[in-house]
């Protein structure tokens, strides 16, 4: 009978281990929705995006990820403007971020944005947004300051 409880025991422990080490993406689900953005020569783009509109979402972002397609990205949602500042730690892949104002103006991006990297990237005034893309996107579409980023979670579109 001891040998059974201890089987039981080291079974419980072994479980309880296993499920600590879960990474926190496992627990965290994103929204999806589509995206536009208009660029001032009237080009659209469009994406389908997933949304952080929570601390715990913002917080894991796009960490660990190995891939990113080309119209795939995250928009971040702040609850407001604000100054933002975001950074690489544990996030795999380069990304475009693309800070954005609450009407839905890009104001600042910060293209190609180094993998792994604890360096602080500045929204370098108030946003509301930040829009992650697949690192060289925005230059590749010609994506740039002034353009208009449309979707529901923004509310501006018509």
């Amino acid at each position: 009978m001891r040998i059974i409880v201890a089987i039981i025991k080291t079974f419980m422990l072994f479980a309880a281990l296993v499920w600590m080490q879960l990474p926190a993406s496992a627990e965290v689900r994103f929204a999806k929705e589509p995206l536009s953005i208009v660029t001032t020569a009237g080009v659209k783009h469009q994406f389908d995006v997933e949304l952080a509109l929570n601390d715990e979402q913002r917080e894991l972002g796009l960490m660990k990820r190995t891939a990113l397609g080309a119209d795939q990205g995250m928009l971040f949602d702040f609850g407001g403007s604000r100054d933002v500042s975001m950074w690489m730690r544990n996030t795999l892949i380069p990304l475009d971020m693309l800070f954005i104002n609450a009407n839905g103006v890009i104001s600042h991006i910060h293209a190609n944005a180094k993998p792994e990297s604890d360096d602080i990237i500045s929204s370098n005034g108030k946003v509301a947004y930040v829009l992650e893309l697949s690192g060289g996107e925005a230059a590749r579409r010609g994506i740039a300051i002034g353009d208009h980023v449309l979707s529901h979670q923004i509310g501006n579109l018509k």
